[in-house]
């Protein structure tokens, strides 16, 4: 269940830049490398997007659209913070009301 699930080896994609080593002689005896990239490893183009164009009309409803979800996030948070701070309250007064119960009976 935990062990990782790998691709099978032949339809794991190819790396991206492979570079194969050829050794060209010098005048003088000695060797050097130069790096050639492949050309098997060149991978397909992505598709091109497409672009969006806006209108008048879209960039007021993407304004509309945008206030309108911020007014229902305040409102979604205003009323958690106030469904707290009435918890809260309410807490704090059955604290006074039990500490002043336990008080009376001494």
């Amino acid at each position: 269940m935990f062990t990782p699930k790998y691709p099978a080896p032949d339809t794991a994609p190819p790396p991206l830049n492979t570079l194969v080593v050829q050794l060209v002689p010098e005048d003088e005896g000695r060797a050097s490398a130069a790096l050639a990239p492949t050309a098997q490893s060149q991978m397909p183009a992505p598709p091109a997007r497409r672009t969006v164009q806006l209108t008048p009309a879209s960039v007021v409803t993407v304004a509309a659209g945008g206030t309108a979800a911020a007014l229902v996030v305040g409102t979604v948070l205003v009323s958690m913070l106030l469904a707290v701070a009435i918890t809260a309250v309410s807490v704090a007064v059955c604290a006074v009301v039990l500490r002043s119960l336990l008080n009376n009976n001494r």
